[in-house]
This record gives structure tokens, sequence and C-alpha cells, in this order.
């Protein structure tokens, strides 16, 4: 009796301790397995944005794929495409836009999708965010959130601005649509481009102050 006594402790504890052992092990493959997800995740995400690969130049004065993108209507400025939605997977895409049209701009709109940010080379402009309005000129940027009203209109007599979208949406396919058109289109038909693009006109155009 005292024999067996003393045989099950040992062999329970023994029992217990290989199933601790067991049981750590998991653990740590486990918590592998759960360390290596997100550098695997990372591997995948850089593959699915790294669209091209490489690097490339565009030339000061040329504009990528579109050439130059004259625009009818809203201004008659020229816009080149310096980084497009094709090159980034949607993320962004920059235009470098040369302004010929003072006291012209855009009618107040929104982008239901995208921030956008502006960055003057040349000359002057007037915006509206929101509420508020301001006078740029070279070496000033400004940040236009979605969903907040604005517009701007040319001050100077020339100007040059680069101007990002984030993410790209479908500013590349507006632009192209506003040069190819054949006359100065009407408000009604500037609002319709305007919706079909993810935008909304919701005011007239700003008025230099």
């Amino acid at each position: 009796m005292k024999e067996n006594q003393w045989r099950r402790p040992i062999w329970t504890s023994l029992h217990y301790t290989r199933y601790q052992i067991m049981k750590r092990n998991s653990f740590i493959v486990a918590l592998l397995g759960l360390s290596a997800a997100p550098l695997a995740f990372g591997i995948q995400s850089q593959k699915e944005t790294s669209v091209m690969g490489k690097g490339f130049k565009i030339s000061t004065g040329e504009g990528r794929i579109h050439g130059h993108l004259k625009l009818k209507g809203v201004n008659s400025n020229i816009l080149d495409l310096k980084v497009s939605g094709k090159d980034t997977n949607g993320e962004l895409s920059i235009f470098e836009q040369t302004s010929i049209s003072p006291g012209r701009g855009t009618p107040l709109h929104i982008h239901h999708f995208q921030d956008e940010i502006f960055f003057v080379i040349e000359g002057e402009y007037y915006f509206q965010v929101g509420e508020d309005k301001y006078r740029l000129s070279v070496g000033d940027s400004i940040f236009l959130p979605r969903k907040i009203p604005h517009a701007w209109t040319q001050v100077s007599e020339k100007g040059k601005m680069t101007v990002t979208f984030q993410p790209a949406g479908k500013m590349e396919e507006f632009f192209v649509t506003m040069a190819g058109l054949k006359d100065e289109p009407l408000a009604e038909e500037i609002a319709r481009i305007f919706a079909e693009n993810e935008m909304q006109v919701v005011g007239p155009p700003l008025k230099i102050i």
C-alpha cells in the first residue's frame, strides 16, 4: 500500500511536467506565428503598393502620359501630370498647373474622398476653405481637407502651382475630360462632369476681394 502511494504521486508529477512543457512549446510556436504575421502582411502590402518597382523622372515642362492638358470651362489653365494614380496604386497623383486665366478659378466645390494640397511656385492666388479665405504667393502651401467646400481664383497675371490629390481618385480622368471638350461648357455641364468624378459643385467661383 505504501509502495502504491509513493508511485502515484511520482507518475502524476512527471505527467504534469511533460504537459507543462508541451503547453509551453505550443504557446511559443503560436507566439512566433503571430509575430511573423505582420512581417508577412507588410511584405505583401509592399508588393501591392509598389506598382512600377523603380523611380522615374519627368522633365520640366513635360506631362506624364497625357502631355499638356489645356482645360476648358472652369479656366483655360494647363495641367501637366507628374505622378499618376497608376504609378502609385491609386495612393496619390500630382499635377503641375500653369495658370493663364487671371480672375478665374474653380467653383466652390467638395471632394468627397480626397484631400488636396497646393504649393505655389509662381504668382499669387486667392483661396477659400470652408469659411476661411487666404492669399497665397510664391512658397506658400495650403491643405484642403476632403468634404470641406473650397475654391481658388488666380490673382496674378500668370502663375504656377503643384497640386497633390490623396488618394488619386478620378482627378486624372476629370482633367482629361475637361481638356477634351470642344467648346467651353455651361455651368450645368461643369457640375455634371464634377459629379461624375467624385466631386460636387456647391457654389459660384470665388471673387477676389
